[in-house]
């Protein structure tokens, strides 16, 4: 199964594509620009210099979520696209669970973290064991302070990964919490580990069609917030 998986969940955005767990082609970009104009260029340009066609993909992956708003707009618009024109189906894969994937290699309590502001962290606690990841906690937005209670007895080696691992591991540190980052190639987000956990996800027949893919934003938009905070309603009828 050929895969083409996208990452917009964060400030760098990528594209890679896999084959029955091996990588074929990948692409990579953290300058900051923004990813509705990085996004196609970079897979059209990663397909075309691999020797790869649109119309050979069996699947479309997108991270949807947690992460940033108009990251995750744009990369699930971006697969919806793509699979609707391709007639594939879509897999909606977690960022966290994808960020997890890099080190499934290890022995140890995997903790992801993104920084959602507002003093907490999208997060998901991952067991890496024997080349498997087994989920603890379902993705959430917790805060600090809640994490560290959760993990205070465990014994295990922490690794945290994500875009906000450095935010958690110096708060670990300062509570007495051992700990440690994940290498840099291995700490962000990636569609190399989105395409990864899509593969399973498509073996557990958890794919979608372009129309019902949607992102996971975990939590309501600021807009959204100062909505409810004003006894307004969310949607307009």
């Amino acid at each position: 199964m050929k895969i083409l998986a996208l990452e917009t969940s964060a400030k760098s955005v990528s594209a890679a594509v896999t084959e029955n767990g091996t990588v074929l082609a990948s692409a990579y970009q953290n300058t900051g620009l923004t990813h509705s104009v990085t996004l196609m260029p970079m897979v059209d340009g990663m397909l075309k210099q691999s020797g790869l066609t649109p119309a050979e993909m069996d699947l479309v992956a997108v991270a949807a979520g947690p992460g940033s708003f108009t990251g995750l707009r744009i990369g699930v618009s971006a697969a919806k696209g793509l699979a609707w024109a391709l007639e594939k189906p879509c897999c909606g894969v977690s960022t966290l669970e994808s960020m997890a994937e890099n080190l499934r290699h290890t022995d140890a309590t995997i903790v992801c973290a993104m920084d959602a502001r507002r003093h907490q962290i999208y997060n998901a606690v991952f067991d890496a064991r024997s080349g498997e990841l087994l989920r603890r906690t379902p993705d959430r937005a917790i805060g600090l302070a809640e994490l560290l209670g959760e993990l205070n007895h465990d014994e295990k080696m922490k690794i945290i990964v994500g875009d906000g691992a450095q935010l958690c591991y110096t708060y670990f540190l300062e509570n007495g919490i051992l700990c440690s980052l994940a290498p840099e190639p291995l700490r962000m987000q990636n569609a190399v580990g989105v395409a990864l956990t899509a593969e399973r996800m498509a073996a557990r027949g958890g794919t979608v069609s372009a129309r019902d893919l949607t992102p996971n934003y975990l939590r309501l938009s600021q807009a959204e917030r100062e909505r409810l905070a004003k006894g307004l309603a969310i949607t307009v009828n």
